[in-house]
């Protein structure tokens, strides 16, 4: 049993002592003033009151444990995050600060330096725009955005930055008309490149993740990514949109992240009054996330070049 385990047990048999304590005390004051009915109403009011406050304080302590191990399991995972590459980097500079290092081998160096500060940049950025969100929910700048053409992007993005060949990552299209919805094209890029960070990450080795962009109903465009990873527990499939939580599974702890990726896609989907949900079957089978948006259908709009897609420097 954990700490935080512990904890709430104890604060939990407290609270019930207490409880039993004051429907004692309350069932004594009963049998007292049981001909006096000023008094046992004044009673039986204020021992209510007082057994509603335990529950309330027992259920702020217990959530306020919840949240102070989070927050703990946040920095733990953050500093990790920030320490990893920052070690590369100093070790490598160190190597060609201290010996005669071939030119081959400095590109080698140059490249794996410049992976570790993507890296660096990404988290960082995560943990920007978390608190952005968390601030300004609803700040949504918005122009007409082919979903189709951005999730062809963001699949180039993912198999450069990941080092993927092109079968790793399949795209699907199943409308043959513009895919289009009212948006920010940053933010929309920002949900479905951290799908496809989750879902390459935890596939293991064997990275099959398909793509795909439909039109379920006239009125709403459907942004999937699907893999044959590690799946996530039932129980878990509504929490692991909440800030900071990460699936809790056997052989998954030396997979590293904050925790913030999948409340980013959640945030940046209410905020463009859609929606996502996660399934999945259970523990190695898979999941599949699905982000639903609401289609914009003014042709005169789609037909006006108010938007075009920016590509992203990318380093691989």
């Amino acid at each position: 049993m954990t700490r935080r385990q512990k904890a709430i047990a104890f604060f939990v048999a407290l609270c019930v002592l207490l409880v039993g304590a004051a429907v004692s005390l309350n069932i004594g004051w009963i049998v007292i003033n049981a001909r006096r009915l000023a008094p046992l109403v004044l009673g039986v009011v204020l021992f209510a009151l007082i057994i509603a406050g335990l529950i309330i304080y027992t259920v702020f302590l217990v959530l306020e444990i919840k949240r102070n191990e989070d927050h703990q399991t946040f920095i733990n995972a953050v500093t990790h995050e920030l320490k990893t590459p920052i070690a590369s980097m100093r070790l490598y500079l160190q190597t060609m600060q201290s010996r005669d290092v071939g030119e081959e081998r400095r590109r080698q160096f140059y490249d794996i330096m410049l992976a570790d500060t993507e890296r660096l940049h990404y988290t960082v950025e995560q943990v920007l725009k978390a608190g952005a969100l968390s601030q300004k929910p609803g700040a949504v700048s918005r122009a007409p955005v082919d979903l189709a053409e951005l999730a062809r992007e963001c699949v180039q993005l993912a198999l450069l930055r990941h080092h993927l060949d092109s079968e790793s990552i399949a795209l699907q299209a199943h409308d043959d008309g513009p895919l289009i919805v009212s948006g920010d094209a940053d933010g929309l890029r920002t949900v479905l490149t951290n799908l496809l960070d989750n879902a390459v990450k935890y596939s293991g080795d064997a990275v099959r993740v398909v793509v795909s962009v439909a039109a379920p109903t006239p009125h709403t465009v459907w942004m999937r990514v699907q893999d044959r990873g590690v799946g996530i527990p039932r129980k878990q499939l509504k929490r692991i949109f909440n800030r900071f939580y990460r699936v809790q599974m056997r052989g998954i702890r030396q997979i590293t992240g904050t925790g913030l990726g999948l409340y980013i896609v959640k945030s940046i989907a209410k905020a463009h009054g859609g929606r996502v949900f996660a399934q999945s079957e259970g523990e190695g089978r898979g999941a599949t996330f699905t982000v639903e948006l609401p289609r914009f259908v003014s042709a005169e709009d789609i037909e006006r070049p108010a938007y075009r897609l920016r590509s992203r420097r990318v380093v691989s």
